[in-house]
C-alpha cells in the first residue's frame, strides 16, 4: 500500500502536497526601519519522500547558485516530485544586496553556525536557517563560488568519511571531490551534527555569472534528486555521467613577493612539481620571480586579478595519485557541459 503523503507545516504555514508557496521568512530590520527577508519557495510533492534543502549566498556576493536554484524551480521534473524541495536562492539577503560576502556586523556567516537567537545579526541568522531549513530537511546541498577576483573549478566538497554522503558526491557529477574536513562554523558542520548528509558545490567566481558552472550545477542537484528517488530518472542523450576523481589534500600557492602576475596555467590544467605557474613581477620588468609549483596535481583555483600581495593565495592545487585521469575527468566534464551537450531541457539560451 502506498504510504499517502501528508500535507507540511512549515513556520506555521501548511502546504498541501503538491502546492509549491513562497514564504518570507523575517530575519531583521534595516536601521531605516525597512523589514529584511529571507526568501525561501518549498515545493512540496503529492507523494512523500526526502526533504532536500538547497541554498545559495550564504555568502553574499557568490551568485552562481542563485540562477542554479532558477533553472531547478523550471525543471519539468518536480511535477511529479517525491517528498519536498526547499530552495533558498538568497540566505545572506544583506551581503547580496551590497554585492558584499559578509553580513553590515563583518561577520562571516559560514563561520557562525549553529548560531543563537540571541547573538550577533550572523549568529540570528544561522540560528533562523537551522531552526527552520534544516530542522525540516532530511538533505542539503549549498552552492558557492570562489571569492571575488577567484575562479573555482567545478568540485563537490564533502565529509567522505559519512557513507551517504560520499555516496551523494559522487552521484553530483562534479569532476572533482575534495575531501574536505568540516570546518568550525560552517552550515556542513552543523548540519552534520543534526544527521543531516549535505554537499558543498564550488564553481566559478563571486559576481559573475558562469554558464558552465551553472549548467553543471543545476544538472548536479538533478543527479542528487533522481538518486534520492525524489524525481523520475531519464535517459541521457549524451555521454555517460563523467566519474569524478577524489582528492585527498589540496594546497595554495602563495605569492612569494609583491608584483604582477602573469599566469600560465589556467583552472583545470595538470601541473606538475617544480613546475613554473606564472611570473610575478615589478611593472618595469627589472625583477622577476618564478612561481612553482610544489606537488603534482590540477588547478582547482586560480586568482584573476593579476595585482598581487606577498603571501596572496594564487594558485589552488588538489593532489591526485593518478594526475592523468584527473585531467582526462576534467576534459570529459566540459565536453559533457558546453551548449548544445546538456542532457536537461534547457528553453532558454546560455548565458554570455
Amino acid at each position: 500500500m502506498i504510504k499517502r503523503q501528508e500535507p507540511l507545516l512549515f513556520n506555521g504555514v501548511t502546504i498541501d502536497p503538491g502546492a509549491g508557496i513562497t514564504i518570507e521568512l523575517p530575519v531583521s530590520r534595516l536601521y531605516t526601519h525597512a523589514p529584511v527577508s529571507m526568501p525561501v519557495h518549498i515545493v512540496h510533492g503529492r507523494k512523500p519522500g526526502p526533504r532536500l534543502f538547497v541554498s545559495a549566498a550564504i555568502h553574499g556576493d557568490e551568485i552562481n547558485g542563485v540562477e542554479i536554484i532558477r533553472r531547478i524551480l523550471k525543471s519539468p521534473g518536480l511535477k511529479r516530485l517525491h517528498g519536498s524541495l526547499i530552495a533558498v536562492p538568497i540566505v545572506n539577503v544583506h551581503g547580496f544586496i551590497n554585492h558584499s560576502r559578509y553580513l553590515p556586523d563583518r561577520r562571516d556567516l559560514n563561520r557562525s553556525f549553529p548560531g543563537s537567537e540571541k547573538g550577533s545579526l550572523a549568529a540570528r541568522l544561522a540560528d533562523l536557517f537551522m531552526r527552520v531549513i534544516v530542522a525540516n530537511s532530511t538533505h542539503g546541498i549549498d552552492l558557492h563560488t570562489g571569492a571575488i577576483h577567484r575562479g573555482n573549478l567545478p568540485q563537490i566538497r564533502a565529509n567522505l568519511d559519512d557513507q551517504e554522503t560520499e555516496r551523494l558526491a559522487r552521484v553530483f557529477g562534479a569532476p572533482v571531490i575534495l575531501a574536505s574536513n568540516l570546518r568550525d562554523g560552517s552550515l556542513r558542520e552543523a548540519a552534520a551534527a543534526h544527521g543531516i548528509p549535505m554537499l558543498l558545490y564550488e564553481a566559478g567566481e563571486a559576481l559573475r555569472f558562469d554558464e558552465v558552472s551553472i549548467r553543471a550545477g543545476v544538472r548536479g542537484v538533478l543527479n542528487v534528486m533522481r538518486d534520492l528517488e525524489m524525481i523520475p530518472s531519464v535517459k541521457a542523450k549524451s555521454k555517460k555521467m563523467v566519474e569524478p576523481v577524489v582528492a585527498r589534500s589540496s594546497s595554495w600557492v602563495r605569492a612569494p613577493s609583491s608584483g604582477i602576475l602573469r599566469p600560465m596555467v589556467a583552472l583545470g590544467s595538470q601541473v606538475k612539481k617544480d613546475g613554473l605557474l606564472g611570473m610575478i613581477s615589478d611593472p618595469f620588468g627589472e625583477s622577476e620571480t618564478e612561481l612553482i609549483s610544489q606537488y603534482n596535481g590540477i588547478v582547482i583555483g586560480r586568482t584573476n586579478l593579476p595585482l598581487a600581495n606577498e603571501g596572496d593565495a594564487l594558485f589552488h592545487i588538489a593532489r591526485f595519485d593518478h594526475v592523468r585521469r584527473a585531467i582526462e575527468k576534467v576534459e570529459e566534464f566540459h565536453e559533457e557541459h558546453l551548449p548544445g551537450m546538456e542532457t536537461e531541457p534547457t528553453p532558454e539560451g546560455p548565458i554570455i
